[in-house]
């Protein structure tokens, strides 16, 4: 774990994510319980208009909260939410981006806001979100 002594507008070292593969949504679809076909069938998603599988919105949020905890300590995080933007194509290749919104003290703790991103290389954006971190 690094350490996290930010100010608004600072940029934590991104996070780059392998090329999502068939492998990886297999196993996040046992590890996850969300077994929707659209995920891993190909027959599947086709049926339904689309070239090939696509990754779970679920798999790019649980990428951002390896971000978070590798900026901070579980258990110094407040909040954390996302908005699904856009799929993440099988091979997609996203990077998590976390920026520095706020520091504000609440209750006499000071706290980070962070403005979270997911974003395939073509600059495509499939999750925003923000997320409050308590600093040391």
């Amino acid at each position: 774990m690094t350490t996290f002594a930010p100010a608004v507008g600072t940029e934590a070292a991104p996070l780059r994510i392998d090329p999502i593969s068939r492998t990886t949504l297999a196993l996040f679809a046992g590890a996850s319980g969300d077994h929707n076909p659209i995920h891993i069938d190909l027959d599947v998603a086709r049926s339904a208009g689309l070239d090939d599988v696509f990754s779970h919105g679920m798999l790019s949020m649980a990428y951002l909260g390896r971000l978070l905890t590798d900026l901070v300590p579980q258990q110094q995080l407040r909040s954390y939410q996302v908005r699904f933007a856009a799929i993440t194509p099988v091979h997609g290749q996203p990077t998590c981006t976390a920026t520095v919104a706020a520091i504000d003290d609440v209750g006499g703790e000071r706290r980070a806001t962070l403005d979270l991103k997911v974003a395939l290389p073509d600059g495509t954006v499939t999750l925003l979100g923000a997320a409050v971190v308590a600093l040391d």
